[in-house]
Order: structure tokens, then C-alpha cells, then sequence
């Protein structure tokens, strides 16, 4: 039997919840009948590690390694090959992304509309090319890939203007289908392009309660000795997981003498204004930074309470891993949080204030009998989701 050629492609595989997708994902694949191969923008991803062998994890894009150069060494590098375009195409998109804040749809089109010049072509002819994450793999699997049948996956729920609209139908026309990874991801693409209800499919990011149960047993978890209430989240450092909440909830915990202390797994661009706001508030044993960890999962089970302060998810996959590691959790309100979440059962829901984090916080510490009802309930509720594989399969046919 001839093996398919199948491409992926995903920002990275630093630690985040589509990468943490992908990896499960690539580890349930069937390589009897795929060829594999995986596209990157940025590598090094602690995620990487976890890739199976049988995976080709393609070469990086020669722009890729340009903008791995110091700016200093990447001028030299354009003078001495008398080749400029790579370089104006960098300081077209930092003088661009300068300018004000933007979202991360508009940072995506913007680096497009500026960089996909230089960005050379997949040479390969494929049968299946799967773009795993919004803005630029979509754009490059449209643009860069030759492939018999294409699809977006799309694992995060943004609204969007009419500018970022107009742009990304540009490359949405080119795809077979449309893969939203949680219910309310769907409703929100579909509010923005109903034109391409008929091309949507909802498949689950995909998680393995073995592989998560064995990954927690094994690997380092907190080192300080800490005896109090451990609090953890997961999640980059930046503005749509809402940070700015988690802070000021810690900050009220420390307030009320609660003995505790709230460990972050992440990295990201707001890293200099978080650690500002803990240096400012006195919260240097309190809000503690942990960097990233190719492997999670024993911070996750040797927590007290997983707490979610985002603003928006596509599904919200810590909170899936928390849950089948039987830790409670308290969330936020974001649209897709009860695809899996039942308040009052497998955790809290709560708005998406800092007060009311904190009230949820505090009633799992305080209230015994809640926590181990909840916890009770973990221990029965459906662990994981691998029969979305199949899903998978017949989507790709």
C-alpha cells in the first residue's frame, strides 16, 4: 500500500496548547499509512523532543535563519552576498510591528504582507497539507504548498474586523475544509464567514489520558519545598491570557494572609510587565515565574488548584490535562470554557474579574467538602478524547 504524503504546519513547538495538540496528535498517527513531514517557523520548541522519529521535521526556511542573525550580522550578511531582499523585508516588518499594538490576526497579515516575498516555495508535491494554527501557516500552506487537498485548523476564537476579514478569505478560499477545534470556535468562525459553514468540521484537540498519566509520573516538579496552597497556570505570557487578573488575584490572596503561592508555566512578551507588577506589589514569593518545561505534567499533578484566568480559548487543553489529573480548577468565563466545564462539578466558573478568581481560589481552599466533591467527581468523569482521531481519519480520508 502506497503511503500518503502528509505535511503539517505550526508556528513552533514551544509549549502551548495547539503544540501540545500537534505532538499528541503526531503520536497516535497510523505511519504504515503516512509519510510525515512538519514545517516550522521558529525551532528549538521544547515540544520537539516529543516528536516520534518517524516525523521528517523539515529544514528551516532560509528567512527563518536570517532572522536568527543579530541585526548587525544579518546587514554584513546582505552586503557581502550583495542580496538585500531578505533585509528589506525585516525592517519592513519591524518598522510596521512598531508602530502600535497590534492583535495577533493583524501581526500575522502584517508579517505576511511583508515577509512571503522571500519565503521560498515547499518543493515537494503532497497529498494532505494540514495547517495547525491560524494566521501565518495558513497563509504559507495556501501560498508555499503544493498539495492535493488543504486544511485549516483553526484553535483559537477571535473576532475579527472587516480589514482582517477581507485579507484572510484570501487564503481560506484555498482550502478543503476548515477544522475549529472546540463548539464555540466554530459559532465565532462562522459569525465572521458563514460563507464557509458547508467547509467546517469540529474536531476536539485531541488529548491521551496514558500518555499524560505516564508524563506526570516521571520528569521534575516544584523544587522549593513549599508546603502551603500550590496554585498553577499554564499559558504564554500574554495579553489573551489575562495576566493582568492573575496578578491582581495573587495580589488579594497575599492580602487576606492566605498561605500560598501561584507558579506560572509560560514564557512570552509580557514576561518585563509582569515581572514589573510582582517586583512593584511585593509578590516575589508569591507569583513565581517557572519558564517553560517540555513536560508539565508533574507541576500539573502536584498542584492544589489549576487556575485559567484567560480571556478567550479555542478549546483550553490545560484545563483538559488539569481535569485528567483530577485537579480542580477555576476558570474564567472565555467562550469555548464549557465544551468541558461544568461549574460546581469538574471546577468553578467564574467571571472574568480578579475579585471573582479570587473568590473561586478561596472557596477551594477554604471549603473542604466542595473540593472533594469536585474531586470526586474527576476521579469518574470521561478522561480524554482519542476517539477524535477518527475524526480525524475521515476527514482526511
Amino acid at each position: 500500500m502506497t503511503k500518503k504524503n502528509m505535511l503539517f504546519v505550526i508556528d513552533s513547538l514551544h509549549v502551548a496548547g495547539a503544540e501540545k495538540s500537534l505532538t499528541t496528535l503526531l503520536n497516535l498517527l497510523d505511519f504504515s499509512k503516512y509519510s510525515v513531514d512538519l514545517m516550522l517557523f521558529a525551532h528549538g520548541g521544547e515540544f520537539e523532543k516529543l516528536v516520534p522519529k518517524e516525523v521528517n521535521i523539515l529544514r528551516p526556511l532560509n528567512y527563518t535563519k536570517f532572522t536568527e542573525l543579530s541585526f548587525t550580522d544579518s546587514v554584513i550578511n546582505s552586503i557581502k552576498k550583495f542580496h538585500f531582499k531578505m533585509l528589506r523585508s525585516r525592517l519592513k516588518y519591524s518598522f510596521r510591528i512598531r508602530k502600535k499594538n497590534y492583535s495577533i490576526a493583524e501581526e500575522a497579515r502584517i508579517f505576511w504582507q511583508s515577509v512571503s516575498n522571500v519565503i521560498e516555495k515547499n518543493e515537494k508535491k503532497y497529498d494532505i497539507a494540514i495547517s495547525y494554527a491560524q494566521g501565518i501557516p495558513t497563509y504559507y500552506v495556501a501560498d508555499k504548498v503544493d498539495a492535493t487537498e488543504k486544511y485549516a485548523w483553526v484553535n483559537a476564537s477571535i473576532r475579527l474586523n472587516e480589514k482582517e476579514k477581507n485579507y484572510q478569505k484570501l487564503f481560506y478560499n484555498k482550502f478543503k475544509k476548515i477544522v475549529a477545534v472546540s463548539d464555540s470556535a466554530h459559532e465565532i468562525f462562522i459569525e465572521t464567514f458563514p460563507e464557509y459553514s458547508s467547509k467546517m468540521e469540529v474536531i476536539y484537540d485531541i488529548n491521551n489520558p496514558d500518555f499524560i498519566l505516564q508524563m506526570a509520573h516521571s520528569g521534575e516538579s516544584y523544587e522549593d519545598q513549599f508546603n502551603g496552597i500550590k496554585l498553577l497556570t499554564i499559558g504564554r505570557l500574554a495579553y489573551e491570557k489575562g495576566y493582568e487578573i492573575a496578578l491582581e488575584a495573587c495580589k488579594n490572596l497575599k492580602e487576606q494572609g492566605i498561605n500560598f503561592r501561584w507558579y506560572v508555566l509560560g514564557k512570552g512578551p509580557l514576561q518585563q510587565e509582569i515581572e514589573k507588577y510582582i517586583k512593584d506589589h511585593d509578590l516575589q514569593s508569591n507569583f513565581i515565574l517557572l519558564g517553560v518545561k517540555s513536560n508539565p505534567y508533574p507541576y500539573i499533578k502536584d498542584a492544589d488548584v489549576y487556575v485559567q484566568t484567560s480571556k478567550f480559548e479555542g478549546f483550553g487543553l490545560a484545563i483538559a490535562e488539569a481535569r485528567m489529573l483530577n485537579i480542580p480548577v477555576v476558570t474564567t468565563r472565555f467562550d469555548a470554557v464549557y465544551n468541558q466545564m461544568i461549574d460546581g462539578k469538574n471546577g468553578l466558573v467564574v467571571d472574568m474579574t480578579a475579585d471573582a478568581v479570587t473568590d473561586g481560589v478561596l472557596k477551594l481552599i477554604k471549603n473542604k467538602e466542595l473540593k472533594e466533591s469536585i474531586v470526586s467527581y474527576l476521579h469518574v468523569e470521561k478522561k480524554g478524547n482519542v476517539e477524535e482521531l477518527t475524526k480525524f481519519y475521515k476527514l482526511i480520508g
